[in-house]
């Protein structure tokens, strides 16, 4: 069958909306609430992304960034977000589109999604989207408590389209 829809794309949409929610709650004056802290995986050369070429350079797939305690400027459109972040004690100003985001992480309530990875040319390679546990390596917190950046995890098998419960992994 064919979906003239595209439910793929809406479905897609809608999730990274919940991304897009969470961000500005941390945009807010008080900052993240309680223990809260994002791990945010976004493709490094996906239209529209713009940070310093040594980043592109060092993380030529994906970059997984830390916002938690030391962030700056922070501003959450519709389309994406842009934030300052400290790499190796120097500050660089990111402008991540929503659509360039592959995985979300909020390891302080084990919640996390992935998205199906966007094409070079801006369309989404239909996969579907999975909710999934929190990386188990997010619980170590990063240095210093400052924004990091590290290669995501790429062992993890391509996403089958399947929707797995968030319940199944929460702690009793």
């Amino acid at each position: 069958m064919t979906d003239y829809i595209g439910y793929e794309s809406l479905s897609q949409a809608a999730l990274r909306g919940v991304v897009r929610e969470a961000l500005k709650i941390a945009q807010s004056e008080g900052g993240l609430p309680g223990e809260h802290h994002f791990y945010i995986t976004f493709r490094t050369k996906a239209p529209g992304v713009k940070l310093a070429q040594y980043l592109v350079d060092r993380f030529p797939e994906d970059m997984t960034i830390v916002i938690q305690h030391q962030f700056w400027d922070l501003e959450v459109l519709d389309d994406h977000f842009e934030i300052i972040l400290q790499f190796s004690g120097v500050p660089q100003h990111l402008f991540i589109p929503f659509a360039a985001v592959t995985r979300f992480a909020d390891p302080s309530v084990e919640f996390g999604l992935q998205f199906t990875a966007p094409t070079g040319d801006g369309a989404t390679v239909i996969g579907g989207v999975t909710t999934t546990p929190a990386p188990e390596t997010a619980d170590r917190p990063p240095e210093a408590g400052a924004a990091s950046a590290e290669p995501a995890d790429t062992s993890r098998p391509a996403s089958d389209g399947t929707v797995v419960s968030l319940d199944a992994f929460r702690r009793k």
